[in-house]
């Protein structure tokens, strides 16, 4: 799993590299020109092999972001500029991938089912300021689990010059019963000596803190990074098969900002 989510990760990074000059007639939005603008950003992470665990691994990181659309009535929607921050209320996509869990691969969970890969879609509403930023997002599952789940958080914003921006800020995380219980939970079937059973109700599953940096390098590529630290709670917290209720995630990616005209 693990394998092929690193292949796509350096095969995205090869199309943006070969595309760099061939695309160059494509990549400006001026004024009112209709088009759209987005940004890739390809990079890894230090994540904990699985909700709980004391052990981490290398995984790639993938992310996507709109940045603006010009209709050709001349509408348009955020900013062609990906270093621009779009100010006031705004609404926005939701997106997470949730790896599958091999039971197998690790001693705690040794005996318990596998749980598949999953993917959560949603939506989420923000404001967004020159010194901060609220969001809340909510999102449904698709494969390992089908729950919703639900992320508020707000971030503090400095910008030292036109090149960095630089953030911190809390953050929560909910999930439901169902969701609780597939990651958190422990059957009948799967309780041992060591491992009682236990039924994991929803709720606040999870508060902590993310550090971010961004770097401009040109107009078009960036570096960013983040470091997210957070405590499992409630019923999370108390799960026989949660090693260490503190987990932290590490993340370094090149950006990739596209323009691309209709």
């Amino acid at each position: 799993m693990i394998t092929s989510r690193f292949a796509c990760s350096l095969t995205l990074a090869g199309v943006l590299l070969a595309s760099g000059a061939a695309a160059q007639d494509r990549l400006s939005i001026q004024g009112n020109q209709p088009g759209v603008a987005f940004t890739l950003r390809g990079g890894v992470a230090s994540a904990p092999d699985y909700f709980g665990s004391e052990d981490y691994t290398a995984v790639p990181d993938i992310a996507f972001s709109f940045d603006g659309l010009t209709l050709r009535n001349g509408r348009s929607f955020g900013d062609s500029d990906p270093w621009v921050d779009a100010l006031g209320f705004g609404m926005r996509g939701s997106f997470r991938y949730i790896s599958e869990r091999d039971s197998s691969d690790h001693g705690t969970l040794r005996g318990m089912d596998d749980v598949d890969a999953a993917v959560e879609l949603g939506f989420g509403v923000s404001f967004t300021s020159r010194s901060y930023e609220v969001f809340a997002d909510m999102r449904r599952g698709l494969g390992g689990h089908e729950a919703w789940v639900g992320e508020a958080g707000m971030d503090l914003i400095a910008r030292p010059d036109d090149r960095w921006k630089l953030t911190i800020g809390p953050r929560l995380f909910w999930g439901s019963d169902d969701y609780a219980d597939t990651y958190f939970g422990v059957d009948s079937d799967e309780a041992t000596a060591s491992r009682s059973s236990y039924d994991a109700d929803g709720g606040l599953l999870s508060a902590g803190v993310e550090m971010g940096a961004r770097y401009r390098l040109t107009d078009d590529w960036g570096l960013e990074g983040a470091v997210t630290w957070e405590n499992y709670r409630n019923d999370a917290a108390d799960s026989p098969i949660v090693d260490d209720p503190d987990q932290w995630t590490v993340r370094f990616g090149v950006t990739r900002a596209m323009r691309l005209r209709f």
